[in-house]
């Protein structure tokens, strides 16, 4: 665990969650000797595991309570599901990688993460069969907040995601309200695109 990331973050179950979880297993194994570097990895099929700092921060501003459900979209190498695994009641995570989703999914069943349920992502963004959901967490970045993500929130619940295109990106964090949507502005950021409707489509570029 970082320095910085025991700086920027305050939730100490996001810190503890860092602390247990082996980044090791959820890199290539070529990459292992730097599976604790503070930056993204390559993980195959044109994808990378987010640089840890951003992860904990993004985690760190959803504030997951034991007794939450979580959306964890891109599931990736399930590094992020994992963690948020340990912060939430359940968790249901998309990728729209089949290749990618299987191997997360054999990996988070032999790690023992059983409150989460991978899924091969649908022509809709997210999981809106399973929702709502108290928390949704989306490591790819979407030109705009995506209303089909908003809708697919309980009330109460929080959103975060990058916001922009290729190089230049905000991390946006939604909370939904009685009163409406409240979006709040973190800070620049760097994902790969999002894909799907009311994102990227597959053929275009963010640029």
């Amino acid at each position: 665990m970082t320095d910085s990331l025991r700086l920027q973050v305050k939730d100490e179950r996001v810190l503890a969650a860092f602390a247990t979880v082996p980044r090791e297993r959820f890199v290539n194994p070529e990459m292992r000797h730097r599976a604790y570097d503070d930056s993204p990895l390559p993980i195959g099929y044109g994808q990378t595991i987010s640089q840890p700092l951003v992860v904990a921060i993004m985690l760190d501003l959803l504030r997951i309570s034991e007794g939450e459900k979580a959306l964890d979209v891109g599931t990736g190498s399930g590094y992020q599901a994992a963690l948020m695994s340990l912060l939430a009641r359940e968790v249901v995570t998309v990728e729209r990688i089949p290749e990618l989703a299987t191997l997360a999914e054999a990996l988070l069943r032999e790690l023992g993460y059983d409150n989460v349920s991978v899924h091969v992502a649908g022509s809709e963004l997210g999981r809106p069969e399973d929702g709502p959901y108290d928390a949704i967490a989306c490591a790819a970045a979407a030109p705009r907040v995506p209303d089909s993500l908003v809708d697919q929130l309980a009330l109460g619940g929080r959103l975060v995601l990058p916001v922009g295109e290729h190089r230049d990106q905000d991390l946006v964090l939604v909370v939904k309200t009685a009163d409406g949507v409240k979006v709040s502005h973190q800070g620049p950021c760097r994902f790969v695109p999002l894909i799907g409707q009311g994102a990227f489509s597959l053929n275009e570029r963010a640029s």
